[in-house]
């Protein structure tokens, strides 16, 4: 059962289908754009989005709030600096300011970062300090299916390579993401991090851990990692710091709070620079754009972060999910971790084309479903299309994401998502693609405007339309009134075959 018992609830919103649809046409078919009202379970995130406990909330009163040396960012800098080892912590409101943060003062235009796998936002943050972020995913990360462990680890022969190659003296840091979120919440071993630090230490360049989700992976190590079998999450999340030279932290995920987050450092010199950002673009040190009583809560966060029986009920949710993802016949990618479920979208719907995003298709018909609110990770997020809307980029995977938020949601509201799921299963071939019609040069998943295009034999059969197969630019002069059918798509009710929809 989970360890805790609930003190305070809000209502869920209830839609109609019809509702949901509108919603959807309202904002350009991109679900980062409805309201919350709009939403009956809210899968979007981790981030911010968790329930705090009374003993956050109680801290949060003792907040001081004094703007310079407040004791409330004393406690919370003692607490980070005895979990990190980090001399030198600098608050902020949230992860992306302390990348913003800490490349203004490390990153020089034309230099490389190398990672496991950038998180969206530092390889937005890397782009533009005029710098190349590479990606170096462990070769077991491209077997989605296969239940190997450590598939967040960094590849150790593609990062000696890069730090040996002809570009290695622009190389300006690595950045390990724990757990690597790209790569399907997959968490990232000891070993692996030990190894790449020793790589990272022969070559002179700095090592930083994006430790979002540090106390999730020391867990998983504690789960999957022979050497850690008797070690607790506390003692593996310490040691993992102590192997960098820094770490950007998000305690959104994490310090299970709602906004916050913090840059440790051990170099003074880059700390010293660093903190002259900070002041003029966060706040001064000691708040870092945060509230005296958000820091408390961080403080208390990070504690019950790490309790064992808090991350056990984490991965029971998320294995629990996992089996009724897989009862309707959806492949994700394993095994689970505990932040997320990756649902692999590609696979489930072929007649989808990789530019026409059948991750973000899924997505929007969960929504419809099931009033069910997620993100896509594949092309509509990696990819790349020409002035014709043909690929040319397009993403390794087409994953639709299911966050889960801390301590939010109980099993049956995960029923719920189950039945939706299967609901929507019973009836893909009838799932449309979608087209960007408004789009931006960066984090465009964040604010594009699509619209639904047909696509599939379950289309053709409804609609009696052509389906789009991607096959050129022809299907950019398509129709009005083909659009309009491609709507009338995606608000079709599913065929039920005699059982009661979700």
């Amino acid at each position: 059962m989970e360890p805790y018992r609930i003190k305070a609830v809000e209502p869920i919103p209830t839609t109609t289908r019809q509702q949901r649809v509108s919603a959807l046409d309202r904002v350009g078919y991109n679900l980062f754009g409805l309201r919350a009202e709009e939403v009956m379970i809210d899968l979007l995130t981790d981030s911010g989005t968790g329930a705090l406990s009374a003993a956050q909330w109680a801290a949060g009163v003792a907040g001081d709030e004094s703007y310079a040396g407040s004791r409330s960012f004393h406690r919370f800098r003692e607490a980070v600096e005895e979990l990190t080892s980090y001399p030198y912590i600098l608050p902020v409101h949230q992860g992306r300011a302390a990348e913003r943060v800490l490349f203004s003062a490390l990153l020089v235009p034309g230099q490389i970062t190398l990672s496991n796998t950038h998180f969206d936002t530092t390889r937005a943050n890397v782009a533009l300090s005029g710098c190349q972020a590479r990606d170096l995913p462990c070769p077991r990360a491209r077997n989605l299916h296969r239940p190997e462990p450590f598939k967040g680890d960094i590849d150790l022969d593609g990062l000696a390579a890069q730090l040996r190659g002809p570009d290695s003296s622009r190389i300006a840091l690595v950045i390990m993401t724990l757990t690597n979120n790209g790569e399907g919440g997959q968490p990232v071993s000891m070993d692996n991090l030990a190894r790449a630090a020793a790589l990272c230490r022969e070559h002179g360049v700095p090592l930083f851990l994006d430790a979002a989700r540090f106390a999730e992976n020391a867990y998983l190590v504690t789960q999957c990692e022979s050497a850690y079998g008797g070690h607790s999450p506390t003692d593996v999340a310490k040691e993992a710091f102590r192997l960098a030279d820094g770490c950007l932290m998000s305690a959104k995920k994490d310090g299970i709070v709602h906004i916050g987050g913090f840059l440790g450092l051990r170099d003074e010199a880059l700390a010293r620079r660093c903190e002259l950002t900070l002041i003029a673009t966060e706040g001064f040190p000691t708040y870092g754009g945060l509230a005296g009583r958000d820091l408390e809560m961080i403080t208390q966060g990070l504690t019950e972060a790490l309790d064992p029986r808090y991350l056990r009920s984490r991965a029971e949710a998320a294995a629990h999910l996992a089996a009724l993802c897989r009862g309707t016949g959806v492949r994700l990618v394993e095994p689970p971790g505990l932040h997320a479920l990756y649902l692999d979208a590609g696979h489930l719907l072929p007649h989808i084309a990789p530019h026409r995003f059948p991750g973000h298709a899924l997505a929007c018909a969960l929504y419809v479903e099931g009033g069910i609110r997620s993100v896509e990770l594949g092309s509509l997020y990696l990819g790349k299309e020409d002035s014709n809307g043909d690929p040319v980029v397009s993403a390794p995977y087409e994953l639709l994401r299911l966050a889960l938020p801390r301590r939010t949601y109980t099993r049956t509201h995960l029923d719920h998502v189950g039945q939706s799921l299967e609901a929507v299963v019973r009836n893909k071939d009838r799932v449309p693609g979608y087209r960007i019609v408004e789009d931006a040069p960066l984090l465009r998943h964040f604010r594009a405007r699509l619209e639904p295009v047909l696509a599939g034999p379950g289309i053709v059969g409804t609609t009696g339309a052509a389906p789009d197969h991607g096959e050129g630019p022809d299907d950019r002069s398509e129709s009005a009134q083909n659009r309009s059918r491609a709507r009338r798509a995606v608000a079709a009710p599913p065929a039920t075959d005699g059982r009661r929809p979700a």
